[in-house]
């Protein structure tokens, strides 16, 4: 394996790691799960997934010692559905301090007759600005959403998707990127994506 093709995947806990492993793997890549700051901060390329509640994502990084390491990384990061959530300043789920990398407090989805939360299945996503990480991924392009929460869209924001308004589909604030979808399950562009932050130095 080489470095150019490695990623570490942080353990926030709770999360369905297989599934991601296998994407990555799928394209190349080797992949470590660890939470480990040395390996860590030594990746040339890190992911942060997450699935379940932000409180006890955020109590695990705490309990490794990440909350405070995960915003000095320099190299490429990527959180995935819970894991961008993460990134925000925080979270109205059990109002939970996060990460305070993207601006911002991602509040619960607001159930309505034909849109029920979680916010579940494929939605599209509309390009509000160009990023490597959406090259060669088409204006309208479906992918997998599963969750209950959602940011409003803002100055960091790459794409939104609809769900009772316009929602951060996908962030970036310098170095970190975060995609409130499901890369892993969703098919070619899913893939596509998952390639384009595989390039990333």
């Amino acid at each position: 394996m080489s470095d150019l093709s490695q990623v570490v995947v942080i353990d926030s806990g709770g999360a369905n790691l297989a599934s991601l492993q296998y994407a990555l793997e799928r394209l190349g890549a080797g992949t470590i799960v660890s939470t480990d700051a040395a390996v860590i901060q030594a990746a040339p390329r890190v992911l942060l997934p997450g699935v379940g509640s932000a409180g006890a994502a955020m109590r695990r990084l705490r309990d490794c010692g990440l909350d405070t390491l995960i915003p000095r990384l320099s190299q490429p990061v990527l959180g995935i559905c819970l894991g961008m959530q993460l990134l925000f300043e925080a979270s109205a789920e059990g109002n939970t301090r996060c990460l305070g990398i993207l601006p911002g407090t991602v509040e619960r989805l607001v159930p309505a007759p034909g849109r029920p939360v979680p916010h579940m299945g494929w939605n599209t996503l509309e390009s509000v600005q160009p990023d490597p990480l959406l090259e060669g991924i088409p204006a309208g392009e479906y992918f997998y959403f599963v969750h209950g929460y959602a940011a409003a869209p803002d100055a960091a924001t790459l794409a939104t998707t609809d769900y009772g308004g316009p929602r951060v589909a996908v962030a970036r604030r310098g170095n970190f990127r975060g995609v409130q979808f499901h890369p892993e399950r969703s098919g070619a562009a899913g893939a596509r994506l998952l390639n384009n932050f595989l390039r990333m130095n």
